[in-house]
């Protein structure tokens, strides 16, 4: 029987990876793009393949999302369409919540009337947990599927609520839909006004001679959980595959500052960080989430999964890939 995987924010940095996966395992990918003035294909652009279909769509229109589960009925659904960035969430908010909250309740809508059989996958984000972790015997802080949730941004609290629509949906519907709360993850096609490219974007522009100006970046002494993008939308896979649906925390079990992000790409570039980068306050958010660090065990233990590249080797990924693409 022939699997169809719809897939929203084929243009993403996710989506695109995840497309190619599911290519591989001979998934007909259905591709949802949103319409805009100046739409960016750079990431899709080189999958070629009669099995892969862009569809224009707006998660925003409950009547779209009808049309596209209607029309497709699809094996697997996975919503990786959002209004990402925490910083933009403080200055729009309403749009945030439209997007990220509103929007899934129209998939699962969707899904309910339309096509029941269909695995719903929740793009969660590690950004839900905000202030809180969890303390180990050991006195190590962690997040994982037990921690509190106490977001600290119009962002969280649109993943929270949407993270908990799909749960109701679960269990009042009987609809197969899971969360994978994801913990940061970047590669080379992660989104430029994400600190870790703008870094890397930086580095590449400096090494090319295409700029003096210095770096400005906001608070360097936040924590985070990075992973490799590939790593993740694997585990997304692995989770629509189980029997039973369910939500995992998706991390590396590590935790660097954005300070160690920015040494240590700029080492990969044989440079100094302090000699290009100036602090700007402007940059710092209104809340700040100040550490981040999950323990995916549940995922090891249920999924067999584990993150395959490391911290080091994807800092190198995104440096060596930016340094090149603008040598062009």
């Amino acid at each position: 029987m022939e699997k169809i995987a719809v897939i929203t924010g084929i243009t993403g940095q996710d989506g695109s990876y995840l497309a190619e996966l599911l290519l591989e395992k001979n998934y007909t990918v259905v591709g949802l793009y949103r319409r805009s003035s100046s739409i960016n294909f750079d990431r899709i652009s080189h999958l070629k393949s009669d099995k892969f279909i862009l569809e224009e769509f707006d998660l925003t229109d409950p009547a779209g999302c009808n049309d596209i589960v209607n029309k497709y009925r699809p094996t697997e659904l996975y919503n990786l369409a959002a209004q990402s960035h925490v910083a933009t969430s403080f200055k729009q908010p309403t749009t945030t919540f439209n997007i990220n909250t509103l929007g899934v309740i129209n998939l699962l809508e969707a899904i309910r009337n339309y096509s029941p059989k269909t695995r719903f996958y929740q793009a969660s984000t590690s950004e839900m947990f905000g202030y809180n972790y969890s303390v180990s015997a050991f006195g190590q802080k962690y997040q994982d599927e037990n921690t509190q949730f106490l977001p600290q941004s119009p962002y969280g609290i649109s993943k929270l609520a949407a993270h908990n629509m799909v749960r109701i949906y679960r269990t009042g519907y009987g609809i197969y839909g899971c969360c994978g709360i994801l913990f940061n993850h970047e590669s080379p096609r992660r989104g430029e006004n994400f600190v870790t490219r703008k870094i890397t974007k930086y580095i590449g522009q400096l090494k090319n001679g295409q700029t003096h100006a210095k770096l400005k970046l906001g608070n360097l002494s936040a924590q985070r959980d990075w992973g490799h993008a590939k790593d993740y939308v694997r585990a997304m896979y692995m989770m629509m595959q189980m029997v039973e649906p369910d939500d995992y925390v998706i991390s590396t079990g590590n935790t660097w500052s954005v300070q160690n992000f920015l040494d240590q790409a700029f080492a990969v570039a044989g440079l100094n960080s302090s000699d290009h980068v100036e602090i700007d306050h402007d940059l710092f958010r209104p809340a700040e989430v100040e550490y981040l660090r999950g323990s995916s065990a549940k995922a090891k233990t249920s999924l067999n999964w584990e993150p395959q590249i490391s911290f080091n080797e994807l800092v190198r990924d995104m440096v060596n890939h930016d340094i090149s693409q603008l040598s062009r």
